[in-house]
């Protein structure tokens, strides 16, 4: 079973994630935070928890929604424990959560760049710490995959906070390997997922050498192939997955 984190939208890379794993077989839980979508300029998308998990259930996969808040320090547990009463034990933790408000070295508030680090960086070990005392499942099964990015100018509460949030994920591939769990983080570039004003857009297009974005779906297969049996040997790992983009 596969817990995903910041599976708010249904045209996320979350639900992309959650849709090609429970295609794949994976039964899905997953989590998602409504008012961080309230403070964002797209706004929350209603009735997208019941859709997601519709879409998860076609594929014939069992789904449970969890609304938690990840600048909470309680919430990662409280998550674990309510997945396992749902759906037992979890094999693959997927981070796709974020805290991400644009602003630069000199417009920085405090407060953003502390709720930055306590979602990105901070909730991102809590919830590795938790897969790793409880994991149970046969050795060599185990994935932890982390969603990264290395934007920093003029997103710097954002871009230093993932940079922590990589070295957390790499950590674990040597400390979690008496469970033989592999640990890997994405970087997936810029990805369409509705956030792009037109001149972001027409700069991505420009910069990457396939002349397309990015779109949930090319997360998605990766993290579908770093959840198989196959994909095993790829461990401790950060992975560019962005079309070449310069």
């Amino acid at each position: 079973m596969a817990l995903i984190t910041g599976v708010g939208r249904t045209i996320g890379i979350g639900a992309g994630i959650a849709r090609r794993l429970a295609a794949s077989g994976w039964d899905i839980a997953f989590t998602y935070w409504t008012p961080y979508d309230d403070r964002m300029s797209w706004g929350r998308e209603p009735g997208a928890t019941e859709a997601i998990s519709r879409s998860l259930a076609e594929h014939g996969a069992s789904t449970t929604a969890i609304e938690a808040d990840l600048a909470d320090p309680d919430t990662p547990a409280r998550v674990f424990d309510e997945v396992e009463q749902r759906m037992g034990g979890v094999t693959a933790l997927v981070m796709s959560h974020c805290e991400s408000v644009d602003s630069g070295l000199l417009d920085t508030t405090v407060e953003s760049f502390d709720r930055h680090f306590a979602v990105n960086a901070r909730a991102t070990w809590l919830l590795i710490r938790e897969f790793g005392r409880r994991f149970a499942a046969e050795r060599g099964t185990g994935r932890i995959i982390s969603l990264t990015s290395d934007h920093t100018v003029g997103n710097l509460p954002y871009g230093a906070s993932k940079g922590a949030l990589d070295r957390i994920t790499l950590a674990a591939a040597q400390e979690l390997a008496h469970l033989g769990v592999t640990a890997n983080a994405i970087n997936p570039g810029p990805v369409d997922t509705g956030w792009m004003p037109e001149d972001v857009r027409e700069a991505c297009l420009r910069s990457t050498p396939l002349g397309r974005l990015g779109t949930p779906q090319d997360t998605a297969h990766l993290v579908d192939f770093l959840c198989s049996r196959q994909g095993e040997w790829i461990n401790g790992q950060l992975l560019m997955s962005n079309g070449g983009i310069t």
